[in-house]
């Protein structure tokens, strides 16, 4: 019973936060956590079904043109290192001031997306200095960060690129493909110091895919690029919410 309520909880969330361009796992983790699934195993079960709904999802994106590989292309290759290290230090930091932090940061992201409106600058892109350092930032803390807190890293990336003036579809689309790489090593990072539940990881794949694949036809099909900026800025300000009142709990 526990397994089939968790698979309909997958399917739920990451239909709306594949619209938004970020994995589920952060939402994922304390669900299952309150079903009475060991922290350890969340986190790894989470991270992998991350990999696996993002990776569905940018079959999508990729056939609408979403995805921006440049920009993806560096932050990947830093997270893939960084994120199973994170994961990694569970073992010897506290989270605490870090979820202090991370709540901070996206109550100021939350606050970006649904007020923040970039100034017209044709269709010039972003100078690629300033995107490849931004992408060397977002791969290194990011990376890092999700593996520590057992998330993909999309909720860092996104807003970082709607602050470099890209598209907010392309910003989600980008982030999303991202996601894939960044989760799957943390998942690896987090397999390797925790047991796997195999019947709850196979039980909620089916509702982690057929949910990216709604979410991302929504998204592409049916929702305005500004549409989409309210639903990511409300999907952060949840988390922040979130992770902040956990600290009190």
């Amino acid at each position: 019973m526990t397994i089939a309520i968790a698979s309909v909880l997958v399917f739920l969330f990451t239909t709306v936060l594949t619209i938004a361009g970020v994995g589920a796992a952060f939402v994922i983790i304390p669900t299952f956590y309150w079903l009475g699934i060991p922290l350890t195993q969340a986190m790894a079960v989470a991270l992998l079904l991350n990999a696996i709904s993002m990776t569905f999802a940018s079959v999508n994106y990729i056939r609408y043109r979403l995805v921006v590989f440049k920009a993806a292309v560096p932050i990947i290759v830093l997270a893939v290192f960084f994120s199973p290290l994170g994961a990694y230090s569970t073992k010897y930091f506290s989270k605490g001031s870090l979820i202090l932090a991370f709540g901070v940061f996206l109550l100021f992201a939350g606050s970006m997306m649904l007020f923040y409106s970039p100034k017209a600058k044709g269709h010039a892109p972003p100078s690629s200095r300033r995107e490849l350092g931004t992408g060397i930032g977002l791969g290194i803390g990011a990376g890092y960060l999700g593996g520590l807190l057992g998330v993909g890293g999309g909720n860092f990336i996104v807003p970082a690129h709607v602050w470099l003036g890209f598209d907010s579809k392309k910003a989600a689309a980008t982030a999303a493909f991202i996601v894939i790489f960044s989760s799957l090593s943390g998942f690896f990072g987090h397999a390797a110091i925790g047991d796997l539940n195999w019947r709850l990881l196979i039980g909620s794949a089916v509702g982690s895919v057929a949910g990216a694949v709604v979410g991302s036809w929504l998204m592409g099909l049916k929702l305005e690029a500004g549409q989409v900026k309210k639903v990511i800025g409300i999907v952060l300000y949840a988390i922040a919410v979130k992770m902040l009142w956990s600290l009190f709990q």
